[in-house]
């Protein structure tokens, strides 16, 4: 472990992800690891969620895209709590209390079988990230911003190695939950609450009682001002948008694979082709973004790219092939979608610092994510609707591919600073 948060090195670093991390502090390779571990619990269970509960729970298509989406809602949507609760009492006790709580949510989600019970199990797992996350995004975000003002490159570089990281245990956690299913979903749960668990106990370990620099507010007006800066909202409302998208990967990705294969077997495979191109290719993505995009613009070309995503898999609908390649439109929206959100996401991470008030990091951090899950909990249930609804076959896939072009037109005028 000593040698893992050395600073030092006895061979210089060949490529941009080890120039990056070699300038990190020990507290920031701390938060990027545990987003890593935090994610191999995670996608070993929620890719082969909707599944579980249309087939061995017998939800309707609607029910299964409601309750889809009020976990996220309850991750996003609370993030709010969590980065208040950030700003006011720290970072340890709201990570502690996270990772607490999402071992609870998976161990009860692996014997859940009552529809009340399902709903239970995602409230309790989403509020778990809803702590867990703004903690390390804001805290993360905040010292990228030390590291370039010290003069080490870009903060973008430090949220997409984040990204990065976080991908990484998205790609490892399918492929887990594809050998744990071979078993039984419960033994998935279980096993991704085990790993919460060892990810709290890692935290408790190493994460430092106070740190440095971070400023607790007292007071209760945050809110009220974030709710009057228009610029910071549209930023919400676009990085909705793109959520909106990228939770098709749940709800349309695995009713797609489910038509062209008769199975959900490839469905593991894509995701680990999406978290596989984010590990490889997220820092030359960003630095080539830095080099020669805006933050605006660069939050423009991801979603114009999740956009064409769609439009693949609709362009393909009408000649309804099947088998293998039936199945390559949908790896093309996959990579599609996940080249934009290299683009988009860190320069969304990236502007918020820029548009909060001293000490109110943790609570904006928050607030972005709230309202892209709001824009989830309504779309979700629409777009689940959508896909039962009985359509041409491309026209649930052109109606989404709308969405993120429509998100473009929200976006500030000008990157702040």
């Amino acid at each position: 472990m000593t040698e893992l948060f050395s600073r030092r090195r006895t061979t210089p670093p060949k490529s941009p992800r080890a120039r990056t991390w070699k300038h990190l502090s020990p507290l920031l390779r701390l938060l990027i690891l545990t987003q890593l571990a935090f994610n191999i619990g995670f996608f070993a269970v929620l890719p082969f969620l909707a599944e579980h509960l249309g087939t061995a729970i017998g939800m309707a298509g609607w029910m299964v895209g409601f309750v889809l989406g009020l976990r996220t809602f309850s991750q996003q949507g609370l993030f709010v709590v969590g980065g208040w609760l950030v700003d006011r009492y720290g970072v340890r006790p709201v990570v502690l209390t996270g990772c607490a709580l999402r071992v609870a949510g998976f161990g009860w989600l692996g014997y859940a079988e009552a529809t009340w019970a399902v709903i239970g199990c995602v409230l309790l797992i989403g509020f778990a990230a809803a702590l867990f996350s703004p903690a390390v995004e804001s805290e993360v975000a905040r010292q990228a911003v030390v590291w370039e003002e010290e003069g080490h490159g870009s903060r973008t570089r430090v949220l997409a190695l984040l990204s990065a990281a976080g991908q990484a245990g998205a790609f490892v956690g399918p492929l887990l939950g594809g050998l744990l299913l071979a078993v039984d979903f419960r033994t998935a749960c279980l096993a991704g609450a085990g790993v919460f668990m060892l990810v709290l106990a890692g935290h408790a370990w190493l994460m430092p009682q106070h740190i440095p620099g971070r400023i607790r507010v007292r007071d209760h007006g945050g809110l009220h001002v974030l709710l009057r800066n228009h610029r910071f909202l549209a930023l919400c409302c676009a990085y909705g948008s793109y959520l909106l998208a990228y939770n098709q990967l749940y709800l349309a990705l695995p009713a797609e694979v489910e038509r062209v294969t008769g199975s959900q077997t490839a469905l593991s495979w894509l995701f680990a082709l999406s978290s596989l191109l984010v590990v490889c290719a997220q820092l030359p993505v960003t630095h080539w973004a830095g080099a020669h995009l805006d933050l605006r613009r660069s939050m423009v070309a991801g979603l114009l790219l999740v956009a064409a995503g769609f439009v693949v898999v609709a362009a393909a609908r009408p000649a309804d092939r099947t088998g293998l390649t039936g199945l390559l439109p949908a790896a093309g929206y996959v990579v599609l979608l996940t080249v934009g959100q290299m683009l988009l996401v860190p320069a969304a991470r990236a502007w918020v610092p820029d548009l909060a008030e001293e000490g109110r990091i943790g609570l904006y951090t928050g607030a972005l994510s709230s309202v892209s899950g709001l824009i989830v909990l309504i779309g979700s249930s629409a777009t689940g609707a959508l896909l039962d609804a009985g359509l041409p076959a491309y026209m649930p896939w052109m109606i989404l591919a709308a969405i993120p072009v429509a998100a473009v037109t929200l976006l500030p005028r000008r990157p702040a600073g």
